[in-house]
């Protein structure tokens, strides 16, 4: 069955609760409250031990457009390259980055740096551990969360778990929103909505369209939401008490509750 067999198109009004309860129009996703609970899943970063020590992805962006390696980026009467920092972030999916690179816990760089998962009032984002940033680009020993995507192993842990606590596990149905930042468009009169079951959201990651996690998932009967806000390094699970329980205590997903952003 091809991706369109399992994932229907779904009318654009299926989002008018989370608009509601969000009171929010969905741009860079629907944020929804608890459920009666809520915790924010923390997208995957990267290490890797052999990489030179002190060297930040601007840095190497630098040394390659002097040799020649990287053209300049000029815009008008602008030179980027001198005016601005690359700093490692991606936006969208993400898989592992291949052999030498392990799984850095924000927890471990948390006690590293001294820097908190987000300063109280914020949330995960690309401001997240100034400290460890030289000169606002990220060392390149270090591969950053990406921005408005879960990666792609924590999206399929995330998805086995809802599957094992909903009652009606793989076949829940569900339903599947993308901004439409996602989609190069601002049309919020059509809002990219897709039907299927639970069982089939791993296939959501590959949307033959879309480079990106959905911006929400949630259950048809409302039991559940996940929300990927387009700006941010953390995606926000609001359900039942026992389903965030089990997200904190998951040993493959880093998952926090931040108290002021229930």
């Amino acid at each position: 069955m091809s991706f369109s067999d399992r994932w229907s198109l779904a009318p654009s009004s299926a989002t008018d609760w989370l608009r509601e309860i969000a009171e929010d129009d969905g741009l860079t996703g629907f944020m929804p409250p608890p459920l009666p609970d809520a915790a924010w899943v923390l997208n995957a970063m990267y290490e890797h031990d052999r990489a030179p020590a002190g060297l930040s992805y601007d840095d190497v962006h630098r040394a390659m457009v002097a040799d020649g390696t990287a053209a300049m980026e000029i815009v008008g009467d602008i030179d980027l390259t001198a005016e601005t920092t690359v700093t490692g972030g991606r936006l969208g999916r993400a898989d592992h980055p291949g052999q030498g690179w392990r799984r850095l816990r924000w927890a471990e760089l948390v006690e590293r740096s001294g820097d908190p998962v987000a300063p109280e009032g914020r949330l995960p984002c690309f401001r997240s551990f100034p400290s460890v940033r030289i000169n606002g680009s990220w060392p390149v020993s270090i591969a950053p969360p990406t921005e408005g995507s879960l990666d792609r192993e924590s999206w399929n842990r995330l998805v086995r778990l809802l599957c094992a606590h909903s009652p009606a596990g793989a076949d829940t149905r569900c339903l599947a929103y993308y901004s439409p930042l996602m989609l190069g468009a601002h049309d919020f009169d059509n809002l990219h909505v897709q039907a299927g079951v639970l069982g089939d959201a791993e296939e959501l990651y590959d949307h033959p369209e879309i480079d990106f996690s959905p911006s929400n998932l949630w259950a048809e009967d409302r039991s559940w939401v996940v929300c990927t806000d387009y700006d941010l390094w953390a995606t926000k699970v609001a359900g039942p008490g026992f389903l965030i329980e089990a997200l904190l205590a998951d040993g493959e997903l880093e998952a926090v509750r931040l108290p002021w952003a229930c």
